[in-house]
């Protein structure tokens, strides 16, 4: 189960957006013990819209292609893994980041999982 549910989520999203605490402050009001979930939310809705505040239901499975052009992406233009989550819609940049490990030390059939 998740943590915090999709409702809370957008509840803390609306009220950093529309009112006038910061990411701190509503962290601390909501007994969150870090403000970096609310700035992943924000960040997700601001990208992705409703979307980005969704659980997986279901875990999706990335074809080899797509995670090579993910990775290929973030070695052309620089871009961070957060950058390139947001480009690719994906909520979790620490995917990318096991992609690419995965791919320098096994190169492109270590992918195919």
């Amino acid at each position: 189960m998740a943590k915090y549910s999709e409702e809370f989520k957008i509840k803390l999203v609306t009220e950093y957006l529309h009112g006038n605490l910061g990411y701190k402050l509503l962290a601390k009001k909501y007994n969150i013990p870090s403000q970096t979930p609310l700035q992943d939310w924000v960040r997700a809705y601001k990208t992705q819209g409703m979307e980005g505040l969704k659980q997986r239901k279901v875990k999706e499975a990335y074809s080899i292609q797509f995670k090579l052009d993910t990775i290929q992406f973030m070695l052309h233009t620089g871009a961070s893994y957060q950058e390139t989550a947001d480009q690719f819609r994906l909520n979790n940049p620490s995917l990318i980041h096991r992609w690419m490990k995965t791919f320098n030390e096994q190169g492109i059939e270590g992918l195919n999982y």
